[in-house]
């Protein structure tokens, strides 16, 4: 409460902060407020001040993502030959203070959405990963990794004949242009090398990113004929 009445005494006053506590759970008389003040610093509130600095910098040094858990660990690896033992429950109450804290990862993992299988193409792979020279079967596939800045996802285009990812694009969203982008590459690339995709088979399972107007649009432009999976049937894997 003392902190709190230092904090906007310059703006409001001793007096008419503690008047509008009155009443309240953390009503403080004025002889109170001043006793304290003049009271000598604790030891614990001298260690407290001394750690601050300490703390701060180690949070820093580790790319300020540091949990309570990992600052407990850190603090004690570098400082407490200094300081002694130092509890968890004070570097907990220190990052408070200092209003930091760890970066939270996510844990809810994306969702996927799937086409409608009655709108699908055909499954011309039906599970036969095989093919007898390039370019004649492409499989397709999205995936996503957590990072610390949250989730990123990736998409992918293997010629199933040399194993050779022939495109990729990687994003922080599910939007159709992640896998569109990923296709023209591919198709840029084939074409830039004078190379002929004519009946190639494009498999992927039924993310809604690959039956999207666009996407069938390009794969039709190039006489790349659409063959779709059940779910996870695509993975590049195989």
């Amino acid at each position: 409460m003392v902190d709190f009445i230092d904090q906007h005494k310059d703006e409001l006053g001793v007096e008419p902060i503690i008047r509008a506590l009155q009443g309240t759970h953390a009503q403080i008389a004025v002889s109170s407020y001043y006793a304290f003040k003049k009271r000598p610093p604790s030891a614990r509130s001298m260690r407290d001040e001394q750690l601050l600095p300490k703390l701060r910098a180690v949070y820093e040094e580790n790319y300020s993502c540091y949990g309570v858990r990992k600052m407990w660990h850190a603090m004690n690896n570098q400082h407490a030959e200094a300081f002694g033992p130092i509890a968890r429950c004070t570097v907990e109450r220190l990052m408070k203070n200092l209003g930091i804290d760890g970066v939270r990862r996510k844990r809810k993992k994306p969702k996927t959405r799937s086409a409608d299988p009655e709108t699908c193409p055909v499954d011309l792979v039906d599970r036969r990963f095989t093919a007898a020279a390039p370019n004649r079967l492409w499989v397709a596939d999205i995936t996503y990794v957590r990072t610390q800045c949250g989730w990123v996802y990736a998409m992918f285009i293997l010629d199933v004949f040399s194993r050779e990812i022939v495109g990729w694009q990687v994003t922080n969203h599910m939007r159709e242009s992640l896998a569109r982008d990923a296709l023209m590459m591919a198709l840029a690339r084939k074409y830039r090398d004078g190379e002929d995709v004519t009946g190639l088979v494009h498999h992927s399972d039924r993310d809604v990113q690959f039956r999207s107007i666009r996407y069938g649009q390009a794969l039709a432009e190039s006489k790349v004929v659409a063959s779709v999976g059940s779910r996870g049937d695509s993975l590049l894997t195989g």
